[in-house]
C-alpha cells in the first residue's frame, strides 16, 4: 500500500515555514506527520496531511511549489531493535533509504513534535513564557 506525501520547496529565511503552517492551518488541513530538510538557500518540507488535494491547491495559491509523492508507511515494532530488524530486511534485499521520518505521536490529546533550534535555550525561555508545555527528555522516552 501506498501513502501519497506532499513536499513543499521553500526558502530558508525566518517566517517560511510558519507560513505553510498557517496556510494549512486557516484551511482546515491537518498535519499527520512532517520532515524538514533544508539546505543554505532552500528546504523541503514533506508532509502527510489529512487531504492532500487542499493542501496542494490552497500552497500553489499562496505561491509554494508543491509536489505530489507516493511514499509507504511500515508499522516498526517499538521496541529496541524493531527498526533494526526492517532495516536489514532492505538490506539484503540490496533496497536503499533515501529518507525516512516519524509519524506523529501523541501525548493525551496532544501530539509531540520534535525541534531543532538554533537557540534552543532561547526558544525554551520563549515558549514557556507563552504557556507552551516543554516535556522533560525522561517523559519521552517511555511513549
Amino acid at each position: 500500500m501506498k501513502v501519497e506525501q506532499i513536499s513543499i520547496f521553500i526558502e530558508n529565511k525566518s517566517g517560511r515555514l510558519a507560513e505553510v503552517a498557517a496556510t494549512l492551518g486557516d484551511a482546515g488541513v491537518n498535519i499527520r506527520a512532517l520532515s524538514l530538510a533544508d539546505t543554505s538557500d532552500f528546504g523541503i518540507l514533506r508532509l502527510i496531511v489529512n487531504d492532500r488535494d487542499k493542501a496542494m491547491q490552497t500552497l500553489k495559491a499562496k505561491g509554494f511549489t508543491v509536489s505530489k509523492t507516493e511514499v509507504v508507511a511500515v508499522e516498526v515494532p517499538d521496541q529496541p531493535g524493531g527498526l533494526s530488524a526492517i532495516l536489514q530486511v532492505l538490506d539484503r534485499e540490496s533496497i536503499n533509504v533515501e529518507y525516512m521520518y516519524a509519524f506523529v505521536e501523541r501525548c493525551g490529546d496532544n501530539a509531540v513534535i520534535i525541534f531543532r533550534f538554533d537557540e534552543t535555550e532561547k526558544a525554551i525561555s520563549a515558549l514557556g513564557s507563552k504557556g507552551f508545555h516543554i516535556l522533560q527528555g525522561e517523559s519521552l522516552y517511555g511513549m
